[in-house]
């Protein structure tokens, strides 16, 4: 899930050409877009990035195709709850952030890389039923939207943004690095991981921060967060000298699918290579998915879920 936008200068951002409701939110001044309650469900434009349709539908139908796009199929209803509501805050910041505006003219897009995941095809009844006992509700602190951010599988201990997404703004106040009971639910294969790096492939991702050493023949944590053991910075060695860079940022530009997270329990130099391994996938900041199927499964309400992960937050309803 990418990292939202920025505002784009303006205090007054309408909810697309076609929509129905203007949503006044506020300048965000540094500490988020105003939350405001609204007397009807707003309907917003969605750029359908597969087909190139533009089209005009109420947030609830949309936040069905997010929720069945970023959860798997056969969870809790409350998971799929607490994702929803998660999903629902992402939206109405994002687009109160400017949405896809510049890109498409529309508020917001079913591409993953510029939004959240999209897959209509896999609604089920039990996703219908979550997103609508959840209708409305949105995460919010002090009146304003939280940053909307959540992963698959945070490897038991959450993120603070500025370690899981070398957030280079104010750490916001509500974010907390919390344990999470994932380890219950979660296949080892979907908790840990593993993968081997070549010394041109490391030097390809340096390239594109930056930062040209030559092929890598060695990397080294230079510093490790506290609260969550995210490998913050990384050191490279290479034929042509060495650079540091953000945990983060390197594993983005490394393939984040080959790179699950920052997490690294263990570095192999090899003679081909270097073997990375792990545990987590994803940022790990905000909501963790399989430890939000965990907490449902052990009896916990959504508002319960969102209160664990985002304890300084609350809940609000807002149409």
């Amino acid at each position: 899930m990418p990292q939202p936008k920025k505002a784009r200068g303006s205090c007054l951002i309408l909810l697309g050409l076609l929509t129905l409701i203007p949503l006044l939110t506020g300048c965000p001044d540094g500490e988020g877009n105003v939350a405001k309650k609204l007397a009807q469900e707003p309907e917003i434009s969605v750029y359908f990035h597969e087909t190139k349709e533009r089209k005009t539908m109420s947030i609830e139908e949309y936040l069905l195709g997010v929720v069945a796009g970023e959860m798997r199929p056969d969870w809790p209803v409350e998971a799929y709850a607490a994702q929803a509501i998660v999903a629902r805050t992402f939206t109405m910041d994002f687009i109160a952030d400017g949405g896809t505006k510049e890109e498409h003219d529309t508020d917001i897009s079913t591409d993953e890389e510029e939004a959240q995941a999209y897959n209509a095809a896999a609604i089920t009844p039990a996703i219908r039923k979550a997103v609508a006992m959840t209708k409305g509700q949105v995460i919010t602190y002090r009146g304003r939207y939280v940053k909307g951010w959540f992963s698959a599988s945070c490897g038991g201990k959450t993120a603070l943004a500025r370690d899981g997404l070398a957030y280079k703004e104010k750490e916001p106040a509500y974010m907390r690095s919390v344990s999470c009971p994932e380890a219950e639910v979660i296949p080892e294969s979907e908790l840990f991981w593993s993968h081997k790096f070549s010394p041109q492939e490391l030097a390809a991702a340096l390239s594109e921060l930056g930062q040209e050493i030559g092929p890598v023949n060695r990397i080294a944590v230079a510093s490790r967060s506290k609260e969550s053991h995210r490998a913050t910075k990384l050191k490279f060695t290479g034929t042509n000298g060495e650079a540091t860079v953000p945990g983060a940022d390197f594993r983005i530009a490394a393939d984040p699918q080959k790179m699950r997270s920052i997490w690294l329990t263990d570095i192999k130099h090899e003679g081909d290579g270097i073997t990375l391994e792990g545990r987590g996938f994803g940022h790990g900041v905000g909501l963790c998915q399989w430890g939000a199927h965990a907490l449902a499964k052990g009896g916990k309400s959504p508002e319960e879920i969102i209160k664990h992960y985002y304890p300084k937050a609350k809940v609000t309803k807002l149409w």
